[in-house]
């Protein structure tokens, strides 16, 4: 399946994709997707011919329990309306804790590593295959970008995604950014992740760029891409020519040209590519139309142990709990840091209205309250559950601004102000989330 060069498609650049010349198709979150309706703008890129891709972000295929029907009918049913070829996700867990633990769920509201190891392999194995018997189309899973690296890893990246394919069937979204990434924080070789995975398993190819800053690269999706970036996918080009490629922006988004120009810089690396003495391909793996075996189902006591080493990494990241064995404390303060402003960010897209109430201490405001309370049910819960402990202190200072937050509360959660004993109930969750 030929895809061609493509672009990230996002509501805030839906008219420059529009209009950039040689865009053969689009990326779209699944979850900012309707299941029933589509953007304006994506039906008039439908109309011309160009394929949409839904990408996704909130399964977490690597996480100890199995997917959520309802995630995976809502991916499907996207799937359907696109009518795409193929819906891709990621190697990552997003969410831990719960039944298996014992413990309230924790939202990471990111990408968080999967261990390389057997153990976590043979989830993920068994996840993976529940997500394709559940969808219409083929899936693809990407390669994460990580600042933390897992203590007693077993294998590789290489060996662990060739594995991955080889036992199920997946195609893979290889996202040579990604591999820059775990290169400059975790000193992974790139040009050795290429030689050991399966690029015939390939179904397309991410470029986006990032920042370093004290020696450590965070994937921002907000910079441009980076010379490093490009030699990497031309590493990959020399190796296969991947069916797609596409240049990924989620923010701080340039004029149209400079989109114009980053994706001319993916044609020509590419084209240059292709004079390249190309190495052998390590060998061509099963695809998804291949009739692989279906692995052992996990057995739950695997699953449980997988449960509590996430649970313990994801509750030092947003719950303030100590580091697991082996950790990098200072890795994993970086991370913290990360998805505290990521959250803090992110609830300001979604309730644009806190931050023009709040003015300039919205951010301290939020970063204060985000430090002891995990998000445990999405960016927009979270909005109010801010909103809500701001009211219960008795904040803001000001009473004009208190109002206007009351009012924008009520016209979301309820139509009575929180009282003493909703003071209550979120304090006693509160000491039951920082255990």
């Amino acid at each position: 399946m030929k895809l061609g060069i493509g672009i990230g498609w996002r509501p805030e650049i839906a008219d420059a994709v529009e209009a950039l010349p040689g865009i053969d198709w689009v990326e779209a979150v699944a979850e900012n997707l309707c299941d029933d309706h589509l953007p304006a703008s994506l039906v008039r890129l439908r109309e011309r011919g160009v394929t949409v891709v839904p990408h996704g972000v909130s399964l977490g295929l690597g996480g100890a329990d199995r997917p959520d029907p309802g995630r995976l009918a809502g991916l499907a049913a996207r799937a359907t309306l696109l009518g795409t070829p193929l819906v891709t996700e990621h190697i990552a867990f997003v969410r831990a804790g719960g039944a298996r633990t014992g413990s309230p769920v924790l939202e990471a509201g990111h990408l968080l590593p999967v261990p390389r190891t057997w153990a976590a392999l043979d989830v993920l194995c068994e996840n993976v295959r529940v997500a394709q018997d559940s969808l219409p189309v083929p899936l693809a899973l990407e390669n994460i970008a990580a600042l933390v690296s897992w203590p007693d890893e077993e294998l590789t990246e290489g060996q662990f995604l060739a594995e991955l394919v080889d036992r199920t069937g997946v195609r893979l979204l290889i996202d040579v950014a990604n591999l820059h990434t775990n290169h400059v924080n975790r000193g992974e070789d790139p040009a050795r992740a290429l030689d050991e995975l399966p690029v015939e398993a390939i179904a397309y190819v991410h470029v986006a760029g990032g920042v370093e800053k004290d020696g450590v690269w965070h994937d921002t999706h907000a910079h441009p891409v980076t010379a490093p970036v490009l030699g990497i996918l031309a590493e990959l080009r020399s190796r296969i020519s991947p069916p797609g490629v596409l240049l990924e922006r989620d923010d701080d988004f340039p004029p149209a040209a400079e989109l114009a120009g980053e994706l001319d810089a993916i044609r020509a690396t590419l084209d240059a590519g292709g004079d390249r003495a190309r190495r052998p391909a390590p060998g061509t793996p099963r695809t998804s139309a291949d009739p692989n075996p279906a692995p052992a189902p996990a057995p739950e006591d695997l699953r449980d142990r997988v449960a509590v080493a996430q649970t313990s990494l994801l509750s030092a990241l947003v719950a303030g709990t100590p580091a697991p064995e082996g950790f990098d404390r200072r890795r994993l303060r970086v991370q913290s840091l990360a998805l505290a402003a990521k959250r803090a960010d992110v609830v300001a897209k979604v309730a644009p209205e806190l931050p023009e109430i709040l003015g300039r201490g919205y951010r301290d405001q939020f970063l204060a309250y985000a430090g002891s309370r995990p998000m445990s049910a999405g960016y927009r819960r979270d909005a109010l559950d801010f909103a809500e402990h701001l009211l219960l202190t008795g904040r803001p200072d000001d009473a004009s601004a208190r109002r206007r937050l009351t009012h924008w509360w009520q016209d979301r959660a309820a139509p009575r102000p929180p009282r003493r004993a909703t003071r209550l109930a979120r304090a006693a969750r509160s000491v039951l989330v920082g255990r």
